[in-house]
C-alpha cells in the first residue's frame, strides 16, 4: 500500500514542481553577485524554471497523474520563485519595493480567500488572469534580472514597463478573486 501511494506522489509533474522549488535558493545565491554575465545566466535559469510551470500541469493532466501534492505545490512553487526574485531585485535597486509589496500582498490575500472559502466548503474558481499574471511577471522579472543592455535593448527599462503591466494584471485579478470571495463566503 505504501509503495502504491509513493508511486502516485513521485511522478514527473511533481518532480518538475519540486525542481522549481529547489531553484529558489539557487536563485537567491546567484543573484547575490549580479555581474553583467551572471545576470544573463541567472535570467536564463529563472526563465527555464518558470517555463517548467507549463509542463508540470500539462503532463499531470495528460497522463492522469494529478495529485493533491501537485495541486498544492504548483502555485507555491510559482509564488516562491517570483516573490524571491522580486525581493532580491528590490535589494539590488532594480525594482521598487512598493511594486513588489503590492504583488506579494495580492498573493497573500488571494491565498487567504481561497483557504477560507475551502474551509467553508466553497471553492473559488480559478481565473485565467492568474496564469496571465504569472506569465507577465515571469517576462518582466527576466528582463529585470538581465538588467544590463542586451542586443541594443535596455533590459531594465523594458522590464519596468512589463512589471507595471504585470502589476495591473495582478491587481485586477486580485480584485476579481476578492469579489468572488465576497459573493461566495461573506455575503452568503
Amino acid at each position: 500500500m505504501l509503495q502504491r501511494s509513493t508511486a502516485k506522489i513521485v511522478n514527473l509533474p511533481n518532480i518538475i514542481t519540486a525542481t522549481r522549488v529547489a531553484a529558489v535558493p539557487v536563485l537567491f545565491f546567484l543573484l547575490s553577485d549580479p555581474s553583467r554575465g551572471g545576470s544573463l545566466i541567472i535570467a536564463v535559469l529563472f526563465a527555464i524554471a518558470m517555463i517548467t510551470d507549463l509542463f508540470d500541469g500539462y503532463l499531470a493532466r495528460r497522463y492522469d497523474s494529478v495529485t493533491p501534492l501537485g495541486r498544492f505545490m504548483d502555485p507555491i512553487a510559482d509564488k516562491l520563485l517570483i516573490n524571491t526574485a522580486m525581493i532580491i531585485l528590490v535589494s539590488l535597486s532594480r525594482l521598487d519595493a512598493w511594486v513588489a509589496s503590492l504583488m506579494i500582498i495580492r498573493d497573500f490575500l488571494v491565498e487567504g480567500a481561497r483557504a477560507t472559502s475551502a474551509s467553508e466548503g466553497k471553492l473559488l474558481a480559478v481565473s485565467p488572469w492568474g496564469k496571465k499574471k504569472t506569465f507577465a511577471q515571469s517576462i518582466a522579472l527576466t528582463a529585470l534580472i538581465i538588467h544590463y543592455p542586451l542586443l541594443g535593448l535596455n533590459s531594465h527599462s523594458i522590464g519596468m514597463v512589463l512589471i507595471y503591466i504585470a502589476l495591473a494584471i495582478s491587481l485586477c485579478s486580485g480584485i476579481a478573486y476578492l469579489r468572488q470571495f465576497y459573493r461566495l463566503v461573506i455575503k452568503k
